[in-house]
């Protein structure tokens, strides 16, 4: 039976050329207080050592994807109510997220979350809870430090008195302190100045090809994300609409028009298109 489109011959074919695959999410579905249906069915994958990236507006599914993923849903009376997660092929979705911590899970929640009472070297340690050698904790925040120079000139700074991309900086590299194999990374562009997103994304990109680190990211700024991954899937009103290579999906003239504002007419608001007229991928 064809799925999303694709035949069984197809979904072969990828499997055989398909990296390890680190991450499988196979058609979860995610109700919030027994009520609200959020994600209908999405799949992705996330293949050893690359950048996925889950794109789309908000409200679209992004952050409960990520959530449904690290099991954080319980904290906001969400549960993941079909479907299936699997991490290196083992089923995931009924571990706590200290347990996918140690497993090599980390997610970095959206807005950054520094302890604002606590220095920025006090906060990247806080990453390590998980790790009992000081030695291995001491290499970690040197590797954190490298990455993060800034960070280390204000590391005896308040996280409160940092600016957001410092802020942004300490989240991401408190996840690394604990050794991750895999770093959820949600809307890291949120509040920064165009020149720190790049900067940021650059160390994501440099994280992932130096250290192996795999990144499945969530973001709204479709055009930097798709930049620095290697794929991605745009999700609307929780299901995934449309996948692909990320340079494919950047070249996409429906991407364009309706998630980057461009068209052959030159720029546009989202308010003045008349037509829909993407394909809808569970329709096809």
């Amino acid at each position: 039976m064809p799925v999303h489109g694709r035949s069984e011959t197809d979904l072969a074919d990828e499997s055989m050329n398909t990296p390890n695959l680190l991450l499988n999410v196979n058609g979860i579905e995610v109700i919030y207080n027994h009520v609200a249906l959020v994600l209908k069915g999405v799949s992705l994958q996330v293949p050893e050592g690359r950048i996925v990236a889950i794109l789309g507006g908000n409200g679209a599914g992004k952050t409960t994807t990520l959530r449904a993923v690290s099991n954080l849903l319980k904290g906001e009376r969400g549960e993941v109510t079909k479907g299936t997660i699997e991490l290196q092929g083992e089923r995931v979705e009924s571990l706590s997220p200290s347990d996918l911590v140690r497993r090599g899970v980390v997610q970095v929640m959206e807005g950054r979350h520094c302890f604002a009472h606590l220095t920025i070297e006090e906060n990247l340690l806080a990453g390590a809870y998980t790790c009992k050698d000081r030695g291995q904790i001491a290499a970690n925040l040197d590797k954190v430090y490298t990455y993060f120079p800034r960070l280390k000139t204000r590391r005896t700074s308040q996280a409160a008195y940092t600016s957001g991309g410092e802020q942004q900086m300490c989240a991401i590299g408190r996840a690394l302190m604990s050794n991750p194999r895999m770093v959820l990374l949600d809307e890291p562009s949120m509040g920064l100045a165009p020149q720190i997103v790049e900067e940021v994304f650059e160390i994501v990109k440099d994280l992932n090809v130096k250290e192996k680190v795999s990144f499945l990211l969530a973001e709204q700024n479709t055009m930097v994300a798709l930049r620095y991954s290697d794929f991605g899937y745009i999700v609307e009103n929780g299901r995934i609409v449309m996948e692909g290579e990320a340079k494919s999906l950047a070249d996409n003239e429906d991407v364009k028009e309706f998630y980057l504002g461009i068209s052959g007419e030159g720029r546009k608001s989202f308010r003045d298109v008349k037509h829909y007229r993407r394909r809808k991928r569970w329709l096809s």
